[in-house]
Formats: C-alpha cells, sequence, structure tokens
C-alpha cells in the first residue's frame, strides 16, 4: 500500500516493495481497499527483498515492525534508511467486517505518514 501512495504522489519515483517473507502476491484485501482510494496496485508483486540487495538506493523503508528487526543491511548502497512502522493488517483475525476495518485504518495510517513522508523528505 505503501508503494501505491507514493507512486501516486509522484509517477517519476522509481518505488520498489520486497519484503522478508514474500509470497509472489498481494492479499486481495489490500488491493480492494486501496482501489477505493482510487489507486490500482493489482499489478504489484510481493517480492523478496533479496532481488534489491546489490542496487543502490535513496531511501529503504521497512513499514513492518518485524522487517525493522529483520531486513537485510544495505550497507553502503542506502543513503537513508528509514522505519515507519504499521500493524500487518493480514494478520488481523476476526470476522470479515473486521479484518476489513484494519486493512481500511492501516491503509489511511500508511496514506499520512507516507504524504508526510514525501511532503518532507521527497518534495
Amino acid at each position: 500500500m505503501a508503494h501505491g501512495f507514493l507512486q501516486s504522489f509522484d509517477p517519476g519515483l522509481t518505488v520498489r516493495s520486497a519484503g522478508t517473507q514474500a509470497s509472489g502476491m498481494l492479499h486481495p484485501e489490500a488491493v480492494e481497499v486501496m482501489k477505493e482510494v482510487g489507486i490500482d496496485i493489482s499489478h504489484h508483486t510481493s517480492d523478496s527483498v533479496d532481488l534489491y540487495l546489490g542496487e543502490e538506493w535513496d531511501y529503504v523503508i521497512t513499514v513492518c515492525g518485524g522487517a525493522n528487526e529483520a531486513c537485510p543491511a544495505f550497507i553502503g548502497k542506502v543513503k537513508h534508511r528509514l522505519h515507519i512502522g504499521f500493524d500487518d493488517p493480514s494478520f488481523a483475525d476476526g470476522t470479515d467486517e473486521f479484518i476489513r476495518s484494519e486493512f481500511i485504518r492501516v491503509r489511511d495510517e500508511i496514506r499520512v505518514a507516507f504524504r508526510d513522508f514525501y511532503d518532507t523528505m521527497i518534495s
């Protein structure tokens, strides 16, 4: 979702999403709640962070609590490493309505945090 928001703020940015436990596909609820705010992430994939270890980056941003500790070091290849943490809504447990509300809550938190990041650090 963070990737989708950053691209929506500036389509010229090069943004890559990766995880320490990539599954190859996005959670359908994430795709749906992003569609509700006009952002199509259906073409995104869940890639392994290993794909990007050798590349140079201005920013590496971890977003899930465990990812901050588990993320491999990008020593010498990253200008700025940040952690902007959120609950992972894919771990929500309960009714369908509750799970959906968690995806919406986290989506909205991501939008606010990454808008602030973009406005203060990028633009």
